[in-house]
């Protein structure tokens, strides 16, 4: 630790929930449009269909899911993989600028897949699958088979995976409408938006938008949530224009001086959230969320759960069944909380399923 650190002000572990919330837009609820949201959050986790309706319905005030359904039809939002190589739905500006920034990162991606690509020319292939998708939206299994058709030696997977590192590639619609259902198929973003890719943004921009929605933050969570190395520099450069703390093991986290950093006692609500949500996956140190008794309690294997918040923490996980909203605590609920649950999941059902009937009952605690 540092002089400069040491002597920073200590941010409590509840101190950083309740700051992080605020930003997640989950301390209370926001006025903000789903598309003033979505940009504000800077992308919401997309590997589903569904979870970016829940993520903001668990946001915003009066969201109706047509809301967002509208802005992918119109295209003003797409889904793209950005972070951490995971599809996300961001605003067109964000497409357009965020997925250049993340480029490295799906660079060195391509390196797990080498051996599949021996003898071919990626600089061919990307103006190869860059004709095939924009003369038509095309499936990955499409864009296989006609890559695989000039280099019949190479792994097909690794080719069609080639043409989505290299290119920047977007779900058309209808995939991702709320109600409607659509295989993915893909065109260029240049191409579905009818403009062409912008420069990445200066990475002192983005450091700024990420503290605005995730801070405060060590200079690790930052590369966690985008998948990026070497932003150490970033954050010296911009250390005269940042407030800086430290969190209670020494970690040094910086923060926007006007950024809201709530009181650790401000009462946070109960929230369901959707599986993959972006505020569980978007710091190197997640005990800001994630108690660590329950570390791990949200997944299995490759299936993630949809989890709920209680005083601003993970608390358990949720499902939809046929007829029944069923909520599977990992601990203790005070009847207090459990009837806060029960009211938020009315609400959450109002939004998302209006006129469908569902009970709310209490699960087992899962192990």
């Amino acid at each position: 630790m540092t002089k400069t650190t040491a002597s920073a002000p200590v941010l409590g572990t509840r101190a950083l929930n309740r700051a992080t919330l605020d930003r997640q837009l989950l301390l209370h609820r926001s006025s903000l449009s789903a598309k003033a949201a979505v940009g504000h959050l800077l992308g919401l986790q997309a590997q589903n269909v569904k979870p970016p309706y829940y993520a903001l319905a668990a946001r915003l005030d009066g969201f109706t899911p047509e809301a967002l359904s509208e802005l992918l039809a119109d295209r003003e939002v797409v889904r793209i993989v950005t972070m951490r190589s995971t599809i996300h739905t961001h605003t067109a500006d964000d497409c357009l600028t965020l997925r250049p920034l993340v480029q490295p990162a799906r660079d060195r991606e391509l390196t797990h897949f080498r051996k599949g690509l021996e003898g071919v020319d990626l600089d061919r292939l990307t103006v190869l699958a860059r004709e095939l998708v924009e003369t038509e939206p095309r499936t990955m299994k499409q864009l296989r088979e006609a890559l695989v058709a000039e280099w019949p030696d190479a792994d097909p997977q690794a080719l069609a995976i080639a043409a989505r590192c290299k290119l920047p590639l977007v779900q058309v619609t209808p995939r991702g409408l709320w109600g409607k259902s659509g295989q993915v198929a893909l065109t260029t973003a240049e191409h579905w938006l009818g403009r062409p890719a912008e420069p990445a943004p200066a990475p002192e921009d983005v450091v700024l938008r990420y503290l605005a929605a995730f801070g405060p933050a060590s200079v690790k969570d930052m590369q966690t949530w985008a998948g990026l190395t070497r932003l150490r520099e970033t954050f010296e450069r911009l250390r005269p224009r940042l407030l800086t703390f430290r969190d209670e093991n020494g970690v040094e986290l910086f923060d926007l001086p006007d950024a809201p950093r709530s009181d650790a006692d401000t009462p946070a609500p109960p929230r369901f959230l959707p599986e993959f949500d972006n505020l569980l996956l978007s710091h190197a140190d997640r005990s800001r969320v994630v108690p660590p008794e329950y570390w791990g309690r949200s997944w299995v294997g490759n299936l993630v759960y949809r989890t709920f918040l209680v005083d601003g923490f993970l608390a358990g996980v949720w499902k939809l069944e046929r007829d029944a909203l069923v909520i599977e605590p990992f601990g203790s609920l005070t009847k207090a909380q459990r009837a806060d649950l029960t009211a938020e999941g009315e609400r959450m059902l109002a939004t998302l399923h209006p006129g469908t009937p569902y009970d709310i009952r209490f699960g087992t605690v899962i192990a």
